[in-house]
Order: C-alpha cells, then structure tokens, then sequence
C-alpha cells in the first residue's frame, strides 16, 4: 500500500503535459507545413524476418550501414538477394490484407520503401510522423535505423533532422502485425489482424523552436472558463506564446518556462456550447514569435451526478452505436474522412448522439469528423479479454498505448468517454493494472470520464452490476447479449437490473447476428427477423433499467474476424451489424431507430 501511495502522489505532481510529453507527439499535424508520404511504396514480404536477422546489414540505432534494400549494390557483379526496386507495389495507406489477395491471412513482416526529395533548411527540424502501422514498425532512414514503435492504433514520431538528406532520401519500414499473448491487445481479438502502414506518412517542418503540444478546453464544471497549457520545443524554451480566439474577442499571452512549459485562463460568458444539436467549433490560434498553430476547438463540460451525465450541466441520454475501423463497401481498415463520414452518417441516420469507437483507437479522422457532425465519443484502447495483467510489461505497452490516444485527442470535443477496457475477467492483478490506468488518465485529463465496458453477474431473473473496478470508474459500461448468447429473448423485459454503485450506465454492447437479405421466420437463426425479435425485446428491457443513461448497439456495421468461421453465413464476418458492410440496412436498424426516437 506505501508504494501506490507514493505513485499516486509522484503520479498528480506531474502535470499532464509533463506526462504526455514522454510520448513526444506534436499536436494537430494536419496544421503544420507536411509533405505528404503516402501513395504507392515499394514493399517485400518477409516471412522469417530475414532483414530483421542483419542479412541484408540491418544494425543499431542511429549508425550508417551498407543498405542493400535501397539497392545500392551494383546488380549482376555482386551477390545480392534482395532488391527493392524491382519490388511489388503497395498503397499507404492500405493494409496489405485486402490489397493483395495471397496476403489475405498473412501475419508476419513486410517491408515497406518510399522513396522521397526534399530541400531541407538549415534553420529547421524535421519529423516523420505516422498515424498508425499494425503492429510493429522499425523505422530507418538512408540506412540508419531511426526508431521502433509497439502498437497498432497509434500515431508515433521520429526526429530525423540529422539524416535527412538534401535531395533524394530513402525511408524504410518493417511492419510486423504477428500476435503475441503479451501485446495489447492479445493473440484472439474478435476483429481482423490488418497488418502494414494503416495510416497517413507525413514528413513534417518545424521551426528550431517550435508550438509542440497545447491543451485547450472548458475546466471541469465551469460553462465559461476555459483552461489548459501549452508545450514550446526547441533551443529557446522559454517565451512568450499567444493564444487566441477570435470569434469570442480572447487574447491571452503568456510566457514559458524553462521547460517550454506555461498554463493558460481564458474567460468569457459568450460561449455557445459545443454539443450533440450544435457542434458550435471556435478556430482557437496559438502563436509564438517564430510558430503559428491553428485548430477548430468546440468547448463542452461532461460531469455525472448520481447517475445522471451530465453535457453541458444538463442530463444527457446517449444513444448511439459501436463501430469497428472496418471500411465500408470494400473493407479493410479506415482511414479517410470519406469512410468516417459514410460510417458516421449511418450513425446518425440510425438517431445516435453518440459512438463507441471499438476496441482501440480510430484514425483521427474519425474524432475530427465526429466534432464536426456533433456526435461524442467513447474512445478506448484495445486492453481486451486476456491481458497479462500481472506483467509490468504489459502495463507498460497498454499505457503507453493510452497516452498516445489521449494525447492526439485531448483537443476533441467530441471525445468525452476514455475507456481502459472491455470484457476482462476479474482478478486482483486486472484491478491494479486498470485502477493505475484510471488514476493515470484523470492526471492527464481530469476534464473528461472514464469507463469500461464490464459484464453483469447474470441470474435467471437479476442481472447486477457488482465488478469492482465499478468503484472507479466514472461511468459503467456492460456488454449483455440476452436473446443471442445467454437466455431466450423473450424473458429479457422481465429482467431485473441491480448496481453496486451509485453511478451512470451505458449498455456498451447488445445485439445479435443476421445475414442482411435473409428472411424467414423470426424463430430461424441468422435471418433479419430472428435479429429483430431480439432488438424488440431488449428495448422493452433497456425501458426498464432506472440508472441507464446510455446504449450503443454491437454493431453498426458488420465487420471482419477471424472467430466468425460458419460458412455462408459469416464467412469471416461478424455479422451483428445494423447495416451489412456493403450498406444495407436490416430490419433491427428501424426498431432501434424507433427506440431511439422515444428517448
């Protein structure tokens, strides 16, 4: 017990961009000065990890090395087995899964190259930024290994300031997405494996001392004060930096210390709230005497009170859906405004105010898109089932994972549910490693809830809410599929709910497959009217739950994975979707949207 007291107080001692800092992301990237790396890279399958063995002069961090994949060698004179320009061709973004047909199942190394110029100026630093590479990404640049990562749903940085090269340069990725027991998430998760570079390349340019990182939002509580920080990096830390926000005639000017660091306080009674029925965004500029940072920032408060949550101090009910980075029509994992559109339309054609952002973090896209439709966000990282809880690390991995998310999105109005896991079995290890999470969380942003997504100790006739990591979490998730795993749907509305706990609910997941198109009767499995007896039942239950104060349907859109084995019906795809992936809506999407109507 001395040793959690002594990290809970080092842990609030800090602040949170201190914390966020040990991530090293720069904020807002779509705002800098960036070319674009994405398009057609070469790539080379590697199925035992040849390269990664030192066959091909692969060496340590940060030192030169003959680099037969940029083909340097003189061919036909010298013995070389590999050459990357005669390599096949891969799109980035993209994974390789369904790319390329022969890569449909594969889990392993690829090798990525790209091939880029660029003037670099004397005065400046220079990044290489990634949104995300499934699961392990070893980084070189002009055969000089720059840095690794662990994580797939991520963004990561590197400085390559030093080995940029004044014309041609030649960048080099290892993506490795094979499952481990201690990755997070695990080896069996109920959605695809898409490996490779999921995510936008950008190169970015900075000035020698830059705006890093900035956390501008409303204080916890208070509907007109506005309250955060700003990072400066560089050589000359300490400084005067602005920030404004033009529509409401703020302007705070406030100077860095040693560290680079500074808090802000803005204060006005002309706010129009950012919410669900007004997604009001306010361009909030930050500015040094040598940077200048836009962003469109919307201000909210989302508290609880018993079991009331509460947006903008008004109770709130949370309607929404569950949605897998699963690309509409074609498949595969997204990443482009036009795919978090489709997906976030159909949410809101569906009568959601609100999504869960399953099991891991999305493409930013997904947040900013979300800000801008008005639809808030349970985002979450991928601590699912059997995480080895009791390995630091694996904590390690899962924090750090956490902090990244975090530290992309804390700017999002949208985003106002960080949850830390979904469906682990109880154990003291698990709630050590998910309280150390929440205490983590709530030091670096204590403006937003926390929650995960539990289960209900099931009876016949009961249902209660009595996992001990209820105690510490703000808002309670469960997952409860009555109908389809556990009971006959028809005793669902005679079920009692019961908590332990005086807080809110959200019913993170409920639901049941069905193969859009196939009808029948609604005793058959797998057809539309099988899903929809389901769905009429759960309503007239979820009714009858007094403390809830939310749902997100399992699923919006059916998605792939490798646990949905049964021929013609699931052929590799879950099929609990409201709409099916090439976008047919099936008879539960109008029964919820009905519901949602009422509520």
């Amino acid at each position: 017990m001395k040793n959690v007291y002594f990290f809970i107080v080092v842990l609030f001692l800090l602040s949170s961009a201190e914390i966020l800092g040990q991530v090293n992301l720069i904020q807002n990237v779509s705002a800098r000065k960036t070319i674009s790396l994405d398009g057609v890279w070469d790539s080379q399958v590697d199925v035992v990890g040849v390269g990664s063995l030192g066959r091909f002069g692969l060496v340590q961090d940060r030192k030169p090395t003959k680099f037969v994949y940029n083909g340097e060698n003189p061919r036909n004179t010298e013995l070389v087995e590999q050459d990357m320009d005669v390599a096949e061709k891969i799109n980035v973004p993209g994974d390789w899964n369904t790319q390329k047909e022969k890569l449909f199942l594969y889990e392993g190394n690829l090798w990525y190259r790209k091939k880029f110029s660029v003037v670099p100026q004397p005065t400046k630093r220079y990044f290489i930024y990634f949104g995300a590479v499934n699961y392990e990404a070893t980084v070189y640049l002009n055969g000089i290994r720059i840095g690794q990562h662990k994580g797939g749903f991520t963004p990561f940085q590197f400085e390559i300031t030093k080995e940029l090269k004044n014309g041609e340069n030649k960048l080099l990725v290892n993506a490795n997405n094979t499952r481990g027991d201690d990755n997070i998430p695990t080896k069996i998760a109920d959605w695809w494996n898409y490996g490779g570079i999921t995510r936008s390349v950008s190169l970015i340019e900075v000035s020698d001392t830059y705006i890093s990182d900035y956390f501008i939002q409303l204080e916890k509580g208070k509907l007109s004060e506005i309250k955060g920080w700003v990072k400066v990096s560089g050589s000359q830390k300490a400084q005067a930096v602005n920030v404004e926000i033009p529509e409401l005639g703020l302007k705070q000017s406030v100077q860095t210390d040693t560290s680079g660091y500074a808090e802000l306080n803005l204060s006005s009674k002309k706010i129009q709230h950012w919410s669900p029925e007004n997604p009001k965004m306010y361009e909030v500029i930050v500015s040094s005497a040598n940077d200048n940072v836009k962003d469109k920032i919307g201000f909210r408060t989302i508290e609880t009170r018993g079991t009331e949550i509460l947006l903008n101090g008004k109770p709130i009910f949370l309607k929404g859906a569950a949605i897998h980075e699963e690309a509409p029509f074609r498949t595969g994992r997204c990443y482009s405004e036009a795919d978090a559109r489709t997906l976030l339309t159909w949410a809101k054609e569906l009568g959601s105010n609100y999504v869960r952002l399953a099991h891991y973090p999305h493409n930013e896209a997904m947040t900013r898109m979300a800000d801008e439709m008005g639809l808030l966000v349970w985002s979450e990282v991928p601590i699912y089932w059997n995480v080895k809880f009791e390995k630091p690390e694996v904590y390690a991995s899962a924090e750090k994972q956490l902090l990244e998310n975090i530290s992309r999105d804390k700017n999002r109005a949208s985003v106002i549910l960080w949850s830390v896991a979904n469906e682990t079995n109880e154990s003291e290890p698990r709630l050590a490693f998910l309280k150390k999470l929440l205490e983590k969380t709530k030091a670096v942003d204590p403006t937003r809830l926390t929650t995960a997504a539990l289960l209900a100790k099931e009876g016949k006739n009961e249902f209660s809410l009595e996992d001990p990591l209820g105690e510490f979490v703000d808002v309670m998730g469960c997952n409860e599929y009555i109908g389809w795993y556990t009971l006959p749907a028809e005793l669902a509305p005679s079920i009692k709910w019961t908590s332990k706990f005086n807080k809110p609910l959200i019913m993170s997941e409920f639901g049941a497959e069905a193969v859009a198109g196939l009808h029948g009767s609604a005793d058959e499995i797998w057809t539309e009217e099988y899903q929809n007896r389901i769905f009429e039942n759960q309503v007239k239950m979820l009714n009858n739950i007094p403390f809830l104060r939310g749902t997100s349907v399992w699923a919006l859109m059916d998605f792939r994975s490798p646990l949905r084995l049964l021929p013609i019906k699931q052929d590799f795809f879950n099929r609990k979707g409201m709409v099916s992936d090439m976008g047919i809506k099936k008879m539960a999407f109008f029964t919820l949207k009905n519901w949602y109507q009422t509520k």
